[in-house]
């Protein structure tokens, strides 16, 4: 068999051994075979097997690597070449397998996604602002508790003039429903004064009034929208005024001074737990069509926190009591604020708003520090009555 057999063109690119023979039965050496080389051919050499995961090892032995795109769409994986291609002497002969100097490079591998860092949580509000009008408050109302009884009526009573001007400001504002407010200041600061005095019976009375003179005050302007300012009137007085009465009662007995500042401190206690706890640890939505950054979690550290709060304050606070009604006062509390506080961004969700008002910095309107605090009093006030009485 002559050499002619072997059907290859002079490869001058190939590397190996050059004392080994050649090998028979192999095909043609690259697409561009033509007959015009068969008189030009040399024995193919035998080319050492190549591993077929490159990596240091091929480097040391200085075998090159496919390249080129050539290798693209027609893969040989048993002979490694040269970069550079077969030349025919011929002027007018084309370059064999001619690889581009600068070829088109590969598309990237798409590279994975990079994970971001975790967002650091956030309050959501200035929380220096926040603490500072707090303990501000804490102390005017600790001051006003334990000095004069009569002046904190007075600061209930200031509190829940001002709840009622922004609650019927944001309903006109949003819903085009005109609340009176005139009757309702008035008789709010009535009903707080009225239950300090006379009770609950007082404070009945005064609401009844407040209802009759809000129907009566709606008269003077068109009948139209009537039902729904009158509606929106009766639903403020009793929501702000009327369960805020409950505290001016609480003031009443003879410990009342530490009745209320056990009211204001499960509830304070309650809202911090929920906040310290679900802030760290929430996963799971309490109410997420209705206060999103609540959590179940937040719910079982305002309950634990409460609970912890209520024994240690009964006990040592109020007269009479002890720890296990302290127990289930702060559970009942936790449980009441929360619900108090879904109430209160039902409204506010409802009227497209985040915050009552902008009186306090950090905290927003004073109805946004009353939403826990309202239906919280009749319940402590219930309940330390059956437990120690009336006083």
């Amino acid at each position: 068999m002559n050499d002619s057999s072997w059907g290859a063109p002079p490869q001058a690119g190939y590397w190996g051994p050059s004392d080994q023979g050649p090998v028979q039965g192999a095909g043609p050496a690259g697409p561009a075979y033509d007959a015009h080389y068969a008189q030009q051919t040399r024995p193919m050499p035998i080319v050492p097997d190549v591993p077929e995961h490159g990596g240091d090892q091929d480097d040391d032995q200085g075998t090159a690597r496919l390249s080129g795109p050539l290798f693209r769409d027609e893969p040989f994986h048993d002979q490694p070449v040269r970069d550079e291609p077969y030349r025919d002497p011929s002027p007018s002969a084309q370059p064999y397998a001619a690889v581009p100097q600068n070829p088109e490079p590969m598309p990237d591998a798409p590279q994975p996604a990079q994970s971001q860092p975790p967002q650091k949580k956030s309050a959501g509000r200035d929380l220096g602002a926040a603490i500072g009008v707090g303990v501000g408050l804490g102390v005017v109302i600790i001051a006003s508790l334990f000095v004069v009884k009569a002046v904190f009526v007075g600061v209930i009573a200031v509190a829940v003039v001002v709840g009622l001007w922004e609650l019927t400001s944001r309903l006109q504002e949003r819903k085009g429903i005109k609340a009176p407010l005139v009757p309702l200041a008035i008789g709010g600061a009535a009903m707080v004064v009225a239950g300090y005095a006379r009770g609950a019976e007082g404070a009945w009375v005064a609401m009844a009034l407040t209802a009759l003179a809000v129907l009566v005050w709606r008269m003077t302007e068109p009948p139209e929208g009537y039902l729904k300012d009158v509606t929106a009137g009766l639903f403020a007085a009793f929501y702000v005024p009327f369960l805020a009465t409950f505290v001016a009662m609480m003031l009443a007995a003879d410990d009342g001074a530490w009745r209320v500042l056990v009211f204001l401190i499960l509830t304070v206690v309650s809202d911090t737990g929920a906040y310290a706890v679900g802030w760290r640890f929430g996963r799971k939505k309490l109410a997420p069509r209705i206060s999103p950054g609540k959590t179940r979690e937040g719910l079982v550290g305002a309950v634990a926190f409460a609970m912890a709060a209520g024994a240690l304050c009964v006990q040592f606070l109020i007269d009479d009591g002890t720890w296990w009604q302290g127990l289930l006062l702060g559970l009942v509390v936790a449980i009441s604020a929360t619900l108090g506080d879904l109430g209160e961004s039902m409204i506010k969700r409802d009227l497209g708003i985040k915050d009552m008002g902008t009186l306090l910095p950090g905290h927003g309107g004073i109805m946004d520090r009353l939403d826990s605090l309202l239906p919280t009093a009749p319940v402590v006030w219930l309940l330390l009555v059956i437990f120690v009485g009336s006083g």
